[in-house]
C-alpha cells in the first residue's frame, strides 16, 4: 500500500502537460512538430509560460491553430510568421534579433562596458590625486599651522 501511495505521489509531482487529448494528432510527425513550436510560443494570458505548459483557453486556441497550420502544410517557419504578424513578436519566447530590437539586446551590455569604464578612470583619478604632492596624501606632514591647531586641540581634549 505504501509503494502505491509513494508511486501516486511521484506522479503528482511531474509537470503536468496542458495539451488535452483531443488537441494531439493522429501523424507523430507532426505532434512532434506542433510540441516544438508550442514551447517556443508565449502564452498571451501567462507570464513567460509557453504555450504548452498553460492552461488557459487561449494557449489551448493557439496550440489548436497551430496544428491546423501544419495539418494546412505551413513549414514550422510560416506558423511562427503567422503568428508574429497576428499577434506581434511578444509571443515569442525567445524573440528574434532584428534592427527593430537591437537596442534592446545591446542596451545592458554597452551599459556594463560604460559603468565600468567609468570606474576605472574615476578610480585612476582619486588613486592620481592622492598620490600628488599637496594632495593631502597620507605620507605628507603637516604645515606649521595645521600642527599647531592639532596641538592645540589635542590640549583642549578634542574640543568638549
Amino acid at each position: 500500500m505504501r509503494l502505491v501511495l509513494a508511486l501516486c505521489l511521484a506522479l503528482l509531482a511531474l509537470p503536468a502537460q496542458a495539451v488535452q487529448p483531443d488537441e494531439v494528432l493522429d501523424d507523430p510527425v507532426l505532434e512532434a512538430r506542433a510540441r516544438a513550436l508550442s514551447k517556443e510560443i508565449r502564452c498571451l494570458v501567462c507570464r513567460n509560460e509557453s504555450i504548452d505548459e498553460s492552461n488557459a483557453d487561449l494557449a489551448r486556441d493557439l496550440r489548436i491553430l497551430v496544428r491546423e497550420r501544419l495539418v494546412a502544410g505551413d513549414s514550422d517557419a510560416q506558423v511562427l510568421t503567422f503568428l508574429v504578424d497576428r499577434y506581434g513578436e511578444y509571443v515569442l519566447l525567445r524573440p528574434r534579433f532584428t534592427a527593430g530590437n537591437a537596442a534592446l539586446w545591446l542596451a545592458a551590455p554597452a551599459l556594463l562596458l560604460l559603468g565600468g569604464g567609468v570606474a576605472v578612470v574615476f578610480v585612476r583619478r582619486r588613486a592620481r590625486i592622492a598620490a600628488s604632492p599637496g594632495a593631502g596624501g597620507p605620507d605628507r606632514p603637516l604645515s606649521p599651522d595645521e600642527q599647531a591647531r592639532l596641538d592645540a586641540l589635542l590640549k583642549d581634549g578634542g574640543g568638549r
